[in-house]
């Protein structure tokens, strides 16, 4: 019921059901008149999110950082957004401001429909960053801009128009829109219409809402009186002061470094599903539905108890690591997100100001959200060599704990001054993130760390537990993408998921194939990782490695030897290996494989029939492409098996077990495609399995993850 109470107070009616303090009818046909504008560019603003990231990860890879840039984007354009409705909010003339808002709208309309520009695909291996932000300020920069400041703007005329009515339930309306938009886009509108079709109902509903948005100007404009606004909404007693202004921010900068956090920490750990960004994300905007809807939601006491038990169960979580199950970590850790944003939306619902001061309200959180993205999504990376930021934050947060605690000490509170404590929290904080940032140290058994756009990665010296032999692994979060042996007659040996029973040994480790050239034969692999895969190279051969990732380039030269050792002819590309063929010449590889992870996913535009076109150019007549589709979370077997129907390959599946090849193999499923299936059968013998009926054709218009999942 909550949840439809801010549209019925905003109509004019109260719980009760009487008309509440505004004049009934015009008063009331007002305010539903900015609760439907509200709401709708809530749902715009989150609607839009994951329709232009979906459609630009083909572009830079696949990888869940594309997911992180464009959530940064969108919130300093929240920022611009907060900042712009306020300055305009401080113009005395509401008829100056509408005719302003309205002229921009109409600017902003010129760039309808929101389709990217081919012409911003990536062309080579310059960083994406700089890329996906010039993309999105190109593409929907100026709509989103304005439907950003939507909120905050109309709750100021709301406050004008609709004197006697509180404008901060325009808020918690604006955010159940937000809310929407997210539940809806998994289940409604991704699986019906295409990303085309997407954008284009968007910008549709963009020009409606524009026109709705204007109108709401010129009703605030004939309305307005001098100094009426709603004054009687209970304020926070204390002064706008520099430490006010402070804790707004810190309060809203925490749940945004959480929020990103713990998703990139779930991600990474657990797997790259789309439901594990679209949750957190629904549960940071139900935290500001609740705090902000009523006081009911938030009591200090209980939430502060239940933050702190939240965060010490996560630490503990963290600390004893695998031994959680999947579905117990991703419950805590989206709990735990859940309780601290409960805590920090509270406290700021406790200190929100009068109306007169919304617009700088709500321009400081929203420089506080941008200011945790930012930390997370560009700062982090450069002074971090691990994932440290939700350490960092869950100490912050047990910070808040205490201090939100001791803000009903009365005998605290005379002792040391509010600002006292808020500069001793801050400093705490910032020590610890230099301490994070300088003077951390690595254990001995870690031989480099690196961490750019595409993650962390790791590369570390152990002893193999099925065979005790000295080995060294390349990790990324906690998938190995490739293991060599530090003994001498182990240095050439393919192990993991590549080893001579895996799907790629079966095809690249048998004693002839079939070849076009004299020379030898011709192998792409798309993903380089440790570089095992050149074990399989003889004399003669030529190997073209795909690479995205820059680090893993480096890492694979300078930590191991197997492209150093390997007999065949090498080279390798950087850049995403899609746009890289695409503009290739023909290769006629005779194997081409398919092993670019993305966290524990290999990422969908490689899976795509758009994509499928491409490999199958590259491949001879008799070529073989080897897919790994090795997943925990995902069944692959379906996407790849309709590939092969709809381009005429036999399909073949080659699973291989864990402590095969003398112990050094991990468990792998491989599928391999050929037009030629006796080219399979002489690789991996007479085919006795059961096939899989089921098939699942993605496009890069229309796939889901979802359809696949185990």
């Amino acid at each position: 019921m909550f949840l439809i109470k801010p549209f019925v107070r905003a109509f004019g009616v109260t719980d009760q059901g009487f008309p509440s303090m505004l004049p009934a009818p015009v008063s009331g046909n007002r305010s539903v008149l900015f609760a439907i504008t509200v709401f709708t560019s809530a749902f715009l603003l989150f609607q839009v999110q994951p329709l232009l990231a979906k459609f630009i990860l083909p572009w830079f890879g696949g990888t869940p950082a594309v997911w992180t840039m464009c959530m940064l984007v969108f919130q300093l354009l929240l920022f611009g957004g907060y900042a712009y409705a306020h300055l305009l909010s401080s113009l005395k003339s509401v008829s100056r401001q509408a005719c302003i808002h309205a002229t921009l709208l109409a600017v902003a309309a010129l760039s309808l429909p929101i389709m990217p520009d081919v012409a911003w695909k990536p062309t080579g291996d310059e960083g994406p960053a700089l890329r996906i932000t010039l993309l999105l300020l190109a593409t929907v920069g100026m709509p989103y801009f304005l439907l950003s400041a939507t909120g905050p703007l109309l709750q100021q005329w709301f406050s004008r128009a609709c004197t006697g009515v509180s404008p901060y339930r325009l808020y918690a309306l604006s955010n159940i829109g937000s809310l929407l938009a997210l539940v809806s886009y998994p289940f409604l509108f991704e699986p019906v219409f295409s990303s085309t079709m997407q954008a284009g109902l968007w910008s549709a509903l963009f020009l409606i809402f524009a026109l709705s948005c204007s109108l709401c100007g010129w009703t605030a404009a004939v309305h307005s009186k001098s100094g009426a606004t709603a004054e009687t909404v209970t304020a926070s007693a204390e002064e706008e002061t520099a430490p006010s202004y402070a804790r707004w921010f810190i309060l809203a900068m925490l749940p945004s470094i959480m929020l990103l956090a713990t998703t990139n920490e779930v991600c990474m750990d657990i797997a790259v599903v789309p439901f594990l960004w679209i949750i957190p994300l629904t549960l940071y905007l139900l935290s500001f539905i609740l705090t902000f809807e009523s006081d009911r939601f938030y009591n200090r006491k209980i939430i502060t108890l239940i933050t702190t038990a939240s965060l010490v169960g996560t630490i503990v979580m963290m600390a004893v690591g695998a031994s959680f199950g999947v579905v117990l970590q991703i419950v805590v850790f989206f709990l735990n997100l859940f309780f601290v944003c409960m805590l920090c939306h509270g406290e700021l619902v406790q200190l929100k100001p009068n109306p007169r001061r919304l617009t700088s309200f709500y321009l400081t959180i929203s420089a506080g959200g941008a200011a945790g993205g930012l930390f997370v999504g560009l700062l982090a990376p450069m002074i971090f060599d691990g994932y440290c930021e939700l350490p960092l934050g869950i100490v912050c947060c047990l910070l808040i704990c205490a201090g939100t605690w001791l803000r009903n000490d009365a005998q605290f509170q005379r002792l040391v001054p509010p600002a006292t404590s808020l500069k001793f929290g801050s400093g705490l904080a910032l020590a610890l993130t230099l301490y994070l940032a300088f003077f951390t140290q690595h254990a001995e058994s870690t031989k480099a760390i690196e961490r750019n756009f595409y993650g962390v990665l790791r590369v570390e010296d152990d002893v193999e537990a099925e065979t005790h032999r000295p080995a060294r692994d390349m990790v990324h979060g906690r998938v190995v993408h490739g293991r060599q042996f530090l003994d001498e007659a182990g240095r050439r040996q393919p192990a993991t998921y590549y080893s001579l029973s895996s799907g790629a040994g079966r095809v690249l480790g048998q004693s002839e194939l079939p070849s076009n050239s004299t020379e030898g034969r011709r192998i792409g692999v798309v993903g380089l990782g440790a570089g095992t895969l050149a074990v399989y190279g003889r004399p003669g051969d030529h190997m073209r490695f795909y690479e995205i990732n820059p680090d893993v380039i480096n890492l694979a030269w300078e930590q191991f030897t197997f492209l150093e050792d390997c007999e065949a002819e090498v080279k390798v590309l950087p850049g995403d290996a899609r746009l890289v063929l695409e503009q290739e010449a023909d290769q006629q590889f005779d194997v081409l494989v398919l092993d670019a992870f993305s966290g524990d996913a290999i990422p969908v535009h490689l899976l795509t029939t758009e994509a499928m076109q491409i490999y199958s150019r590259h491949l001879s007549h008799d070529g073989v492409l080897a897919v790994h589709i090795s997943n925990s979370y995902f069944d692959l077997e379906p996407v790849v098996r309709a590939l092969g129907d709809e381009f005429g390959l036999s399909a073949r599946l080659q699973a291989c077990s864990k402590g095969a090849d003398g112990g050094v193999a991990l468990e792998s499923v491989w599928m391999l495609l050929c037009r030629e299936p006796a080219v399979l059968t002489k690789a991996l013998g007479p085919d006795s399995a059961a096939i899989n009926s089921r098939t699942v054709l993605w496009t890069d218009d229309r796939n889901n993850l979802l359809n696949v999942l185990r």
